[in-house]
């Protein structure tokens, strides 16, 4: 296809913009997440190459990625927040949308609502819509006891269309009651299933995770809005230590989401029609060939916890929409807060996980940085840059969302297409239809291993989390160790405890787990400590509870 041929109502991307500072380096401002990501849309206006107060007067559609700090209920904002964010930024920015969206909790939000507006474009119900989303969580732990800490407050009129938090079937009362209301331990169960499936030993895993990460740290040490711009070798990602310390075995603090950030990232998409008016030059623009939307099962209706199978069915299919494979792709930048969300569509997609092949143009989540839901904004800003140098290149980007939950794939080219409606109500239909495992929410009897992780806590405290299944009825099951039980957590920190034998029997306070079938000291009928937290009144069934459980990675995504 060719320019003159493009139906005008054709979605394509003109602009991107990023900003970023780091505490204690020249030049820092204490922004609010509102200021990061107003400088990072006026950027992306400029972007076009055409006048940008005109560009921002165009802009009748602007959608928000939820920030951290309004993502659950009950999340405390020590510095104040905007009672509008998108209008809050847009304001600044000089644009007075007709529509404003705050969207769902989620990694995947930035490239759902590409796709999700590109569509909106090509049938009409929009004619530019800037995306934009920031995070300044770095600032906020920084200055919430000072003094003169700054106000990030502020009320903002106009409409709204707030999405809600979207967090059912992220995680529920069940799994939090046994330790697993945090990222790291949810994901930590993936990649020990996984590992337990190829047969690998815990140090070839570990040295295979360093190998993945190793080249993204190269990426993010020349990448100016890092927030951790620091190369480091496979070994030294891996290795435990005292900046290193493990978190969810086998995750080392390396290895998870950086959170403690001040980033923000914008993208701006019109009609062709639009373009063309505003004389935005064609060398700005930027085509979605591919996109998917899809959503995984809950985690413990999951067939295999070693594999993400709806993820890799919406990258291969953004591709198949797309008319290339995964090796026709100069630039890739696939979700990093974890290593399985990067190994799993490297399997699905036959990509190398050995470092041979880079997969991210920022650096990843755990070395550029996790800003809450927004990090995909800055891929698809790095990956229409690095696509505008390399006219007719193809780049993908992989936006992943909950516990491998939800993913959003998109590919891009300079090269003219028109708008192709993807099949993913068809394929979300063909997931929805998988059977679900059965589950004995109170489980009692043997069982065996299915997968685990230990938690490593303040003061040396460790807590041994495993999914496995009854040998009675084959049910699944979720149980923890008790306080003290030495024996079970050296099962699940030598060896190979996947396969292996256990006893589980439940109690009021939930499941608990044993390698012999006798009762531990110090569990109680009436109540247990879990991370500190007694929860009761647990329902398999229930919302995951309000407040920093969601915290994707840790300390530093």
């Amino acid at each position: 296809m060719t320019f003159p041929d493009l139906d005008p109502r054709t979605p394509v991307l003109v602009g991107v913009g990023q900003s970023s500072e780091r505490i204690g380096e020249p030049g820092y401002r204490r922004l609010s997440p509102v200021d990061l990501a107003a400088a990072a849309a006026r950027e992306a206006l400029a972007d076009t190459g055409a006048d940008p107060a005109a560009v921002a007067a165009a802009v009748d559609t602007v959608a928000g990625v939820r920030q951290f700090e309004i993502s659950a209920p009950g999340v405390p904002a020590p510095l104040g927040r905007s009672t509008n964010y998108p209008r809050s930024v847009a304001a600044r920015a000089g644009a007075a949308p007709r529509r404003a969206i705050l969207e769902v909790v989620g990694g995947q939000g930035p490239q759902h609502l590409v796709n999700e507006l590109a569509a909106t474009i090509a049938a009409g119900g929009a004619g530019a819509a800037l995306v934009f989303g920031a995070e300044a969580i770095s600032t906020v732990l920084h200055l919430a006891g000072a003094e003169d800490r700054p106000d990030f407050g502020e009320t903002v009129e106009g409409d709204l269309e707030d999405r809600g938090y979207g967090l059912k079937g992220l995680g529920s009362r069940h799994l939090a009651a046994h330790g697993l209301a945090d990222a790291p331990s949810q994901y930590a169960l993936f990649d020990n299933a996984r590992r337990a499936r190829l047969k690998q030993t815990r140090q070839e895993y570990a040295a295979g995770m360093g190998a993945l990460f190793a080249p993204f740290t190269t990426v993010a040490a020349a990448n100016p809005h890092a927030a951790a711009p620091v190369e480091r070798t496979a070994e030294e990602l891996v290795t435990p230590g005292e900046t290193n310390r493990l978190i969810a075995e086998p995750y080392t603090r390396y290895v998870v989401a950086r959170e403690k950030v001040n980033q923000g990232a914008a993208v701006l998409l019109m009609s062709v029609e639009q373009a063309r008016r505003l004389g935005v030059p064609r060398d700005r623009w930027v085509f979605l060939h591919g996109h998917a939307d899809l959503r995984e099962r809950d985690l413990l209706d999951r067939a295999d916890l070693s594999r993400g199978p709806a993820s890799v069915m919406a990258a291969r299919h953004a591709l198949e929409l797309a008319g290339i494979g995964a090796g026709d792709l100069a630039a890739i930048d696939l979700y990093s807060c974890f290593p399985i969300a990067v190994s799993n569509i490297c399997d699905g997609l036959g990509l190398p996980a050995d470092g041979s092949r880079e997969l991210t143009v920022t650096g990843g989540l755990p070395f550029f940085g996790g800003p809450g839901n927004n990090y995909s904004t800055h891929a698809i800003a790095e990956i229409v840059r690095r696509l505008r140098e390399r006219p007719g290149t193809y780049g993908m980007v992989g936006a992943n969302g909950g516990m491998l939950s939800k993913y959003s794939a998109g590919v891009y080219s300079t090269l003219p297409a028109p708008w192709r409606p993807d099949r993913s109500a068809d394929l979300q239909a063909e997931i929805d239809s998988w059977p679900a495992v059965e589950q004995a929410v109170r489980a009692d009897g043997w069982g065996t291993v299915e997968t685990y992780t230990v938690k490593h806590g303040t003061g040396g405290r460790r807590t041994g989390i495993v999914i496995g299944r009854l040998e009675a009825d084959g049910r699944r099951f979720v149980a923890m160790t008790a306080d003290g039980d030495d024996r079970t957590l050296g099962l699940l920190t030598t060896g190979e405890p996947v396969g292996q034998r256990v006893h589980v029997r439940s109690l009021d306070a939930g499941n608990r787990v044993t390698v012999d079938g006798a009762r531990e000291d110090g569990v109680r009928e009436d109540g247990a400590r879990v991370e500190g937290v007694r929860v009761e009144g647990v329902r398999a069934d229930g919302p995951l509870p309000p407040g920093p459980a969601v915290r994707r990675g840790e300390g530093p995504s």
